[in-house]
């Protein structure tokens, strides 16, 4: 009976670590954005250019997922070079201090099929502070051409420039405090 038992606990462990999944960004299918309103009256797009992220899961649907986030914040883009330049500066992410931002998850709750909410740890300009984002699991397939499995997700939410330090200098009338996130992409399985 102890060496059935044993023998138990081994397949399960066994089926729990195999069972373990990493997912990797795609690069070519994956974009961050954000959006902030100038003065009052109109939204203000933007992107980083480069980024990685990952995802671990134990099951299929996402359900227990942990997302890790590193971008590299002087990619950052909005298709104006002199306000790039100046959200490079000291005014905003001061990237020659701060050339990173990252987030971990830290939990994650289903909300309603195939959604739930992402909790995590976002650091910007090294300040550290619990957000929780809008995540929504779009599906898994083979991709036809790498033969891989394939998961897309769309991730949504608000946070507070403020919250990090960014562009103290600019009050809200002129640049919202709020920033609009939405990121899409293609997580591919590294087994």
């Amino acid at each position: 009976m102890k060496k059935l038992f044993s023998l138990l606990i081994v397949a399960f462990i066994s089926t729990s670590i195999f069972a373990q999944t990493k997912w990797n960004a795609d690069l070519n299918h994956s974009k961050l954005t954000f959006s902030v309103t100038h003065l009052g009256i109109a939204d203000v797009a933007g992107l980083f250019n480069k980024f990685g992220a990952s995802a671990i899961s134990n099951k299929k649907d996402f359900s227990d997922a942990v997302f890790q986030l590193s971008v590299e914040v002087a990619s950052i883009n909005t298709q104006i070079e002199m306000r790039d330049n100046h959200l490079r500066s000291a005014d905003f992410f001061e990237v020659e201090k701060y050339p990173s931002m990252t987030f971990k998850s830290t939990s994650i709750t289903k909300v309603a099929k195939d959604r739930y909410k992402l909790n995590g740890n976002l650091t910007v300009r090294g300040i550290t502070r619990p957000v929780s984002m809008d995540l929504w699991y779009r599906g898994t397939i083979e991709n036809p051409q790498t033969k891989k499995l394939t998961a897309g997700f769309q991730l949504t939410g608000t946070l507070k420039r403020s919250d990090f330090e960014v562009g103290s200098n600019f009050p809200a009338p002129m640049l919202s405090d709020e920033v609009k996130i939405k990121a899409d992409g293609e997580f591919i399985s590294e087994s």
